[in-house]
């Protein structure tokens, strides 16, 4: 007996997806890497923590293959690009990454609408609302940025932005706080 709920289309994109959540946590964590070593311990710490709510999301997509009887498949990921030339262009590299995640997530649940799979489709109703927030939080950290003055902000200025982005909360753990393990 097939046991398996997903078209072979359905299950290759959502493994496609998952590969693209799990490098989105590779270029959160080298982005964190590089703000750390520009002297940015708040920025980096906040790039840190999101890279451990892309890893989650990667953990969502597998677990939804897996529970549909699909068989989730585990692939290289590309190396980050170049390290960003400053936060501005860091932000602005993000804030691409971002709409790439969200066309993909789109193409997903267009696919599943065009298969009548209204389970992956409903499914995919919380990645469109996750991406609408992900976006939203880099437009308004750009906007604080060009507040700041850009890639041109004082010193004192990026000291305060960077102080802001360490206390913000989100629902990953801190970076010092993460482990592999799950309570």
């Amino acid at each position: 007996m097939e046991t398996n709920r997903l078209s072979k289309k359905i299950e290759k994109i959502l493994n496609k997806q998952l590969t693209k959540e799990a490098n989105a946590a590779q270029v959160y964590l080298a982005y964190g890497a590089w703000a750390d070593s520009e002297g940015f311990a708040g920025i980096a710490n906040f790039l840190f923590r999101h890279s451990q709510e892309e890893r989650n999301h990667m953990m969502k997509v597998m677990q939804y293959i897996m529970e549909r009887g699909g068989r989730a498949t585990i692939s290289a990921i590309e190396a980050p690009s170049e390290d960003p030339k400053n936060l501005q262009d860091c932000f602005e590299k993000i804030f691409q990454h971002e709409i790439d995640n969200t066309n993909a997530i789109y193409e997903i649940v267009s696919l599943a609408q065009e298969e009548k799979d209204w389970a992956t489709w409903n499914f995919g109703q919380w990645f469109v609302k996750e991406q609408i927030e992900e976006e939203a939080l880099v437009l308004d950290l750009l906007d604080k940025l060009k507040i700041a003055g850009g890639a041109k902000a004082t010193q004192e200025s990026l000291y305060y932005f960077d102080s802001q982005l360490e206390q913000k909360e989100d629902e990953a753990d801190l970076a010092r706080d993460a482990s592999a393990e799950r309570p």
